[in-house]
């Protein structure tokens, strides 16, 4: 079986941030983005999210226009995409509005991790050995029919596809305001990744959504320099 596709999905702040340091949700986006990342949802076999984002924002991770939840099932899919949440230590709270909604759930995580977690009746557990390996976890998901995937966040798991060379395509929203505190968690951790500051993505497609500019990379391409 062939890997999926893998998209990236992420909005940061003029100067790279995904959130602030607040408890509450911090939008970045506006309502026509949003839109636009449901659309995105809508056209995935599974959304991907590390443990860390959904201890932290407790998502829904549903597509939520009844239109396009329609015209899923009318093509033979689930109504909402699967939800895949990737957890080394398996340490997911049971009472997360994520395991009661709908949508088929998978967590991903290693034999330690399998053995500690107390969501084993609310998802498919999935242990990937001692360690995870998101190579190994994408032949898996591929092995289940999963041919796209769309990856949410946060910023470890950013870092592990595009470190390891397995992101095909970035979606980034820029949203025109500064963040600047010095915890707010950031787009990415330093990290080796493949051809290092020389190395140019390809840009595909730049798209003014209001306020936001969306640019649409290809990781696995490179730019000419000029």
């Amino acid at each position: 079986m062939s890997r999926p596709y893998v998209l990236l999905s992420v909005a940061v702040s003029a100067d790279g941030c995904i959130d602030d340091v607040s408890a509450g949700r911090f939008p970045l986006s506006n309502a026509a983005d949003f839109d636009h990342v449901d659309q995105v949802r809508a056209e995935s076999d599974a959304i991907l999210l590390g443990a860390g984002t959904v201890r932290r924002d407790d998502p829904r991770l549903l597509v939520r226009s009844a239109r396009r939840c329609a015209d899923r099932v009318a093509r033979g899919l689930p109504e909402h995409p699967l939800k895949v949440v990737v957890s080394g230590s398996g340490n997911l709270d049971p009472a997360l509005r994520l395991w009661r909604l709908g949508g088929g759930k998978l967590v991903y995580t290693t034999d330690s991790g399998a053995a500690a977690t107390t969501v084993d009746e609310l998802a498919e557990i999935a242990s990937l050995g001692a360690e995870i390996d998101f190579g190994a976890l994408l032949d898996d998901l591929g092995s289940r029919g999963v041919r796209r995937l769309m990856v949410e966040g946060g910023t470890c798991i950013h870092t592990e596809f595009l470190q390891a060379g397995l992101a095909d395509e970035l979606r980034m929203a820029i949203a025109p305001m500064l963040v600047g505190q010095e915890a707010a968690p950031r787009f990415l951790h330093p990290a080796d990744f493949p051809g290092g500051p020389a190395r140019r993505f390809h840009l595909e497609e730049v798209t003014k959504i209001g306020d936001v500019a969306v640019l649409r990379y290809f990781p696995k391409v490179t730019s000419e320099s000029g």
